[in-house]
């Protein structure tokens, strides 16, 4: 079975939709928590599953290095090895090549880098990437791109940051947006050759070309051109103005086929993601709920809390008085502040679960709202709550 797409209302450009996958079906919009090593940090699947998460992300080169993808495919595929039963769902490993900027080199077989485990010498393919997310049975399997990066520039040898930079050209951006289209093109020929019959996943095309948008619209006809199930916008939120990333949003999302998901990697606080939306997004993925609240940094319906200040230290009161969570039903802030200052697990597994079950409500009400006819009117209202601030 490979993904069927259901497109089931539209307000404006917002829509909500389902995704029949093999493990399940996804409500859209909808949000994926990241797993980045199979498992989202500090959450248990049965957690997941009750707050409403209905797939998951998983970190192909990161699985790849630890524990190995022969063993997880050995131990019965990812699903089996995480006892997930839902929708599946694991990036290519380009943004993680893109990551190790120094420690890598990009040719057009692929890229050649340093193993963050030991150190080792490996090259990454198209084809093989292909390889390893066919052993891990993902529902959705991401083409091998190169996330073009929104700087360029050189690194101080002493403190390892940037010294100097500058934004990508447009013939910097041609050339990475051709790349990844060629490496498209092969990762969609090597998927086709690798599938078993019994085991039809859906593949994503990643429409790439920086702060251009004729680059983006070249880069999407070249895709549609080769033929996925879905389609995802990446090379956002790598270090570009707001503006930028709001400006390429507009420009390629609407342009995205109507009778396919729409992806947008790894973005963003919860504005974004309503922003994203009324352009037309699906599919959402991002590290900073899990993230923000191992440091202590917590989503509410009045702005975010930073919980390690001393302003909480004896406040009694939820982190906030309308969320449902089990955080915010049984523990007050003064506890949550104090489980912070001493650096203890509960800290970050009561944290976790409150930002996830943020945004995976956010995508709830957003799911109601669109089918309602009044996304515009939600979105005003999120956006003026949180501007005012927790108090």
């Amino acid at each position: 079975m490979t993904l069927r797409f259901e497109l089931l209302h539209s307000n404006g450009a917002a829509r909500c939709a389902r995704l029949h996958l093999p493990h399940g079906v996804v409500e859209t919009p909808a949000f994926m928590p990241v797993g980045t090593y199979g498992t989202v940090k500090a959450m248990a699947p049965e957690e997941l599953e009750a707050l409403g998460a209905q797939i998951v992300l998983g970190n192909t080169c990161h699985l790849h290095f630890r524990p190995g993808s022969e063993l997880i495919r050995d131990l019965g595929g990812l699903h089996r090895f995480m006892s997930w039963d839902a929708p599946i769902l694991t990036d290519s490993g380009g943004f993680q090549v893109f990551s190790l900027d120094g420690l890598r080199k990009i040719s057009e077989e692929g890229v050649l880098f340093a193993s963050p485990i030991n150190g080792d010498r490996l090259m990454l393919t198209p084809e093989e990437s292909m390889h390893i997310q066919n052993v891990l049975a993902a529902d959705i399997v991401m083409v091998f791109d190169e996330c073009t990066p929104y700087w360029v520039g050189t690194r101080d040898d002493t403190k390892g940051a940037p010294s100097a930079g500058r934004p990508a050209t447009v013939a910097e951006a041609g050339a990475s947006m051709r790349r990844s289209l060629r490496w498209a093109q092969r990762s969609r020929a090597e998927f086709d050759r690798v599938q078993p019959a019994d085991q039809r996943n859906a593949l994503f095309g990643i429409v790439q070309g920086g702060m251009f948008e004729a680059l983006r619209t070249e880069s999407l006809a070249g895709l549609r051109e080769i033929g996925f199930d879905g389609y995802a916008i990446g090379g956002l939120s790598v270090g570009e103005p707001k503006e930028d990333m709001l400006r390429i949003l507009a420009h390629t999302a609407p342009r995205l086929p109507e009778n396919a998901p729409r992806y947008l990697m790894g973005v963003g606080t919860p504005e974004d993601l309503l922003a994203s939306a009324a352009t037309g997004i699906d599919m959402f993925d991002c590290v900073l709920p899990t993230r923000n609240a191992r440091n202590g940094w917590l989503f509410t319906q009045h702005g975010d809390i930073k919980i390690r200040n001393s302003r909480y230290r004896d406040d009694v009161r939820p982190l906030d008085t309308a969320c449902s969570c089990h955080t915010c039903q049984n523990f007050s802030r003064a506890y949550l502040h104090h489980l912070q200052r001493v650096n203890e697990i509960l800290g970050a597994r009561l944290n976790t679960l409150h930002n996830l079950h943020y945004y995976l409500d956010l995508m709830r009400q957003m799911r109601v709202a669109i089918s309602a006819q009044c996304f515009s009117e939600f979105r005003t209202a999120v956006e003026s709550a949180r501007a005012e601030g927790p108090d």
